[in-house]
């Protein structure tokens, strides 16, 4: 309850204070919006939302978030995405990797497992394994090279894909404008050995852009056989081939090995989280990744944009995945491996799109036009169960023929969509859209020795359509609200049996459902900015199994829905109560607040019909926290900032039973709520030097996230404790 009067009294705070600024701002002032960044306002939140149009990308009426990487208080040696994003309401983050590689991000009570409900791209090209059979992010840039991190809730399913998540793009930064040579360095040590190095440097020559960096981190860190190492390459180049015509190029090369502690039991967790019981697990995951661009603005009322990309990656694992109850071990106290488990997958993927954007004249008001089309091919072979080695060592080799399932999956996509922003008087604006999605898949291979699968071809062909409104209640406010259809393909392991007692439904359908949005967001004066807002997310046909004839029968199941609100306020007290305050110290604080009730509607499994005690319906969905709260106070001038956070969220289950007490295993059971503080500062020596320093999880909570079935281990899995890390950078 105290949760819940903490939130409805900043939600009320939010709400009087975009009142209040409504009436002081003379409604006169309001104009066209036409690609101006809001982040660009004088008041520096961090994070902030696009005006209505931007890059071919038509903003309007949708709830998105657009975040600074160099005005936010946050720990980017290490990818600490609870800091990142803390200004991002209703964000669930898993916690379970300490690498910064394999992130796990969802909203309105989705799946956090590596951003698998998102469309992740980085400078707009997709980097995800395969789009839409198996949608996990393996790879995530080092944010310390990342400009901007620009993200779109579920509005996003018409313009960039039909995931329920939205779209997620990591923007890298590029060449400063007008400068010859730019060169950024900058070096971290931490608890556990951490060592991150980051390296970048840039310039312009005549038509020439250019601009590479060279990042490296790595550490033991705070559990027990938890190692990584991770070396990303990138570079980018861009020419002006005419006044009207430009081309750019950008590769990714990521090479990164972890080891894996695996999970653990509830027991082994309070006697001591630190522990592991796996030290032979490792993971890979090389990964290639690059994009071409041309760009061609037409006239000034039209430009297209034609963006081909590609991946070329993998993604190697060896280790002993039995449940973390069963011993590594032959036998107790005898030092005698078992052979390890050895997985591997090939991801061959390409795609291209055309973004086409027109503007004319209507009524005196710009009206927007964006459309677009976009071809894919993905290919992934999977080999998995093959025998490895009994050894300690990160070898991922198999012995030769022991793979004991190898299967091939392809996609084919082809898409359409359109979208146009019409303006009717200064204050209304309306956006309806359309997408047009066709999507083939195919399978072949074997599950085992002898179960040789029958080859199999899914084609579908699916209509989305959305609309959107925004309306200036003042030259700095503005209420939104849209809602769009989503859905989510059948992936691979859904169209694979795991066994050969196992059934795949030959009508197992599409996931689909929508996402309706409603807020008012803006700022009042220089010294406050806001974003309050309702949402709702319907998931319908949802997939699970059943026992039918002595099989396990995989099909289209059950429904949920997620309802809440969403609310982020930041006030600037220093601006709040003096004008002139050139020279003072900035002295901010923000609320981050997220309530969600995410249930499942229905669970139509015929075993359970008739044994109410057994339903699922009403349940909560599985890893939904029913809030989330973060709440940061900072101090910073031009040369100093100090910034402390805290979070709170809410309790998990791990399963669609809401089973309470934990198996054996640990992979099922209840996930107890928790909080956690960090301490952020930065000191700028000379123009050119910045010291940068700060202590994670301050109070030492130990805490978990998730509980995994599989990989990285089964069993719970702790969050990190205590870390501090101290670095410091230069730039040229």
């Amino acid at each position: 309850m105290k949760n819940i009067r903490i939130f409805l009294f900043l939600s009320w705070l939010t709400l009087s204070g975009s009142l209040a600024g409504q009436t002081l701002l003379d409604s006169t002032r309001i104009h066209n919006l036409d690609s101006v960044e809001l982040v660009e306002r004088a008041f520096q939140a961090g994070v902030a939302h696009y005006g209505s149009v931007k890059d071919q990308v038509i903003f309007a009426s949708k709830k998105n978030e657009i975040i600074r990487l160099d005005q936010i208080q946050a720990d980017l040696s290490s990818n600490n995405m609870r800091q990142i994003y803390a200004k991002v309401p209703g964000l669930t983050i898993w916690e379970s990797d300490a690498s910064g590689i394999q992130t796990n991000l969802a909203t309105r009570g989705l799946s956090p497992n590596r951003n698998w409900e998102f469309n992740v791209r980085q400078n707009g090209a997709d980097i995800c394994s395969e789009v839409f059979g198996y949608p996990e992010a393996y790879y995530t840039p080092p944010v310390e090279a990342v400009e901007q991190l620009e993200f779109i809730r579920g509005a996003a399913s018409l313009q960039f894909g039909p995931q329920f998540g939205g779209m997620l793009n990591y923007r890298l930064k590029f060449a400063k404008p007008g400068v010859p040579f730019h060169f950024e360095s900058f070096q971290t040590l931490g608890s556990y050995g951490l060592f991150n190095s980051f390296n970048a440097v840039g310039g312009n020559s005549g038509k020439f852009s250019w601009y590479g960096y060279f990042h490296r981190r790595k550490a033991e860190t705070w559990r027990q056989n938890n190692d990584y190492d991770v070396h990303t390459a990138y570079g980018a180049v861009q020419y002006q081939i005419t006044q009207k015509l430009s081309a750019r190029f950008d590769y990714t090369r990521m090479n990164y090995e972890s080891q894996q502690p695996g999970g653990l039991t509830d027991q082994q967790f309070q006697q001591d989280p630190r522990s592991s019981a796996r030290s032979r697990n490792w993971m890979s995951t090389p990964w290639n990744t690059g994009s071409l661009d041309f760009t061609y603005r037409i006239n000034d009322h039209s430009s297209i944009v034609w963006k081909s990309f590609f991946t070329h990656s993998d993604r190697k694992s060896v280790g002993f995945v039995r449940p973390i109850n069963v011993r590594d071990t032959i036998q107790a106290g005898i030092l005698a491996y078992h052979n390890r488990q050895v997985d591997q997958d090939q991801y061959r993927n390409l795609g291209s799109e055309i973004r086409w954007m027109w503007s004319y004249t209507l009524s005196g008001r710009s009206q927007h036009l964006a459309t677009g089309v976009r071809a894919y091919k993905g290919m992934t072979h999977r080999d998995q169960l093959g025998l490895g080695t009994a050894g300690t060592d990160p070898d991922f080799q198999a012995e030769p023929g022991s793979f004991g399932r190898s299967l091939e999956f392809s996609t084919w996509n082809y898409a359409w969509f359109a979208e146009h922003l019409f303006q009717w008087g200064k204050r209304l604006k309306m956006v309806p859209g359309v997408r047009l999605e066709k999507i083939d898949n195919s399978r072949k291979g074997r599950i085992s020795a002898s179960g040789i699968l029958q080859p199999e071809t899914r084609n579908r062909l699916v209509l989305l359509a959305g609309m959107g409104v925004e309306f200036a209640t003042s030259h700095q406010t503005s209420l939104y609200g849209n809602v769009s259809q989503s859905f989510r393909p059948v992936t691979f392991s859904e169209l694979t049996p795991s066994a050969l007692t196992e059934v795949i439904d030959p009508n197992l359908k599409d996931s689909r459902g929508y996402n309706i949005d409603l807020g008012w967001r803006g700022r009042w004066d220089d010294f406050l900015v806001f974003d309050l807002s309702f949402y709702h997310l319907q998931y319908e046909g949802r997939i699970g199994a059943y026992l039918k004839d002595s099989v396990l029968f995989r099909t289209n199941i059950g429904n949920s829905s997620s309802t809440g609100i969403e609310s982020f306020i930041e006030v600037d007290f220093t601006r709040m109560l003096w004008k002139q305050v050139s020279g003072m110290p900035s002295i901010k604080v923000f609320a981050s607040n997220a309530w969600n009730r995410s249930r499942y509607t229905s669970w139509d499994n015929p075993a359970i019909a008739n044994d109410p005690a057994k339903s699922i319906k009403g349940k909560r969905v599985e890893n939904a926290p029913e809030y989330i709260h973060r709440f940061g106070l900072s101090l910073e001038n031009s040369r100093f900032s100090i910034g402390f956070q805290t979070n709170f969220v809410g309790g998990i289950y791990a399963d669609a039973a809401n089973t309470l007490a934990p198996n054996a295993a640990a992979t099922v059971g209840y996930i107890e709520a928790y909080q956690v503080m960090d301490l952020t500062g930065s000191f700028r020596i000379a123009k050119s030097y910045l010291l940068k320093g700060g202590i994670n999880n301050l109070g030492n909570s130990l805490y978990a996230t998730r509980r995994a079935g599989g990989y990285p281990g089964p069993g719970l899995l702790p969050g990190q404790g205590r870390t501090w890390y101290l670095g410091i950078g230069i730039q040229i």
